[in-house]
């Protein structure tokens, strides 16, 4: 037992002792490698596959070749596709020669009908073939004369629950769904969950959520996120979705390890010359106590949709209450004087 057990925020040595697990079970966790991840949402299928989370609806969202959006109930493996143009010297948009008011309407419509020909000429640009970043097997600006980097860029992330050290959702559940495991991971038991939701808004990272569908659909009305495949590692197996990953972007294994494992691998890229790479999660320090759950990302955490700077949402809950008994007393002392002051 750690020796500041029950805590709320800050560091946490063994959160599953804290939790009463008895024995040193080292705890488990992923950490996600953004820098080689190709997008292949191998990992989504793999969660779905073995969990049997029922599909999110097959959607095209219009805004990315992404069609899952967000963590979720029906999705604990999301691979989020950012777009990212990138301005890297001057670009000359094509359109400097182009007449200007009505007679530029008329100007583009002939440069238009002209492209269908293949005569590109008027539209300021050639038929040269331009990469738009898509994953390759060489290297950016390999098949460019000159040499350039292309202009725009994707980053691929396959985001999880983070499995916090300090875990919100785990605090506010009023039936014990949400338990830790010996394993130090956060998992909902769904025999026992009502479906109150009150952890769906304590998550300051959006992960957890109430399923939704008609009667049919399994544990609908419950709160679902990923267990970290609870009853394979009980078989001392690897998650699915690190198992499926074909380029080990997920890695599995114990926390400690995985933390020096990402640590050293900041140290390449940043030896390489990526400077932007960052580690998210990683901190026993942070917000959240450090998450089981962490990540390489190659911009700042806000890019991938992730908080900057999380915090556990019941961080001052004793102080809240604290405050809340001191309103209460201060009321009913000037409840009993108005009573006692009325006699007189």
């Amino acid at each position: 037992m750690s020796g500041m057990g029950n805590e709320l925020y800050g560091p946490e040595h063994d959160v599953a002792a804290d939790a009463g697990w008895p024995g040193d079970q080292p705890r488990k966790g992923f950490f996600t490698d953004t820098s080689v991840c190709i997008g292949c949402k191998a990992c989504e299928v793999a969660c779905k596959e073995w969990n049997g989370v029922p599909d999110d609806g097959f959607n095209l969202l219009g805004s990315s070749y992404d069609n899952t959006g967000a963590l979720g109930a029906s999705t604990w493996r999301h691979v989020a596709f950012i777009e990212q143009p990138r301005r890297l010297g001057v670009q000359d948009a094509g359109i400097a020669q182009l007449p200007t008011g009505p007679e530029g309407t008329s100007a583009v419509n002939v440069a238009a009908d002209e492209a269908q020909t293949g005569d590109r000429s008027l539209l300021g640009t050639d038929s040269t073939k331009v990469s738009i970043g898509m994953p390759s097997t060489t290297l950016p600006g390999a098949e460019d004369p000159e040499g350039k980097r292309t202009e725009f860029r994707w980053l691929m992330e396959s985001d999880v629950c983070k499995h916090c050290t300090h875990a919100a959702c785990l605090d506010v559940c009023p039936t014990g769904s949400l338990f830790r495991t010996e394993f130090g991971t956060v998992v909902v038991q769904d025999d026992i969950c009502n479906g109150c939701g009150y952890c769906v808004p304590a998550c300051p990272f959006g992960v957890i959520d109430r399923r939704i569908g008609d009667k049919s659909t399994k544990n609908v009305g419950m709160a679902q996120k990923c267990t970290l495949c609870y009853d394979r590692l009980g078989a001392g197996m690897t998650p699915a979705c690190a198992q499926a990953c074909p380029t080990q972007s997920i890695q599995f294994g114990d926390v400690d390890e995985l933390r020096e494992r990402a640590a050293a691998r900041l140290s390449a890229l940043h030896e390489a010359g990526v400077g932007e790479a960052q580690l998210y999660g990683a901190d026993p320090d942070d917000g959240i106590g450090g998450a089981g759950a962490m990540f390489l990302l190659l911009d700042e955490p806000e890019v991938y949709g992730l908080p900057p700077d999380p915090v556990v949402t019941t961080r001052d809950l004793p102080a809240m209450w604290r405050k809340a008994a001191l309103a209460a007393l201060t009321l009913g002392a000037a409840a009993v004087g108005s009573f006692l002051g009325g006699r007189r």
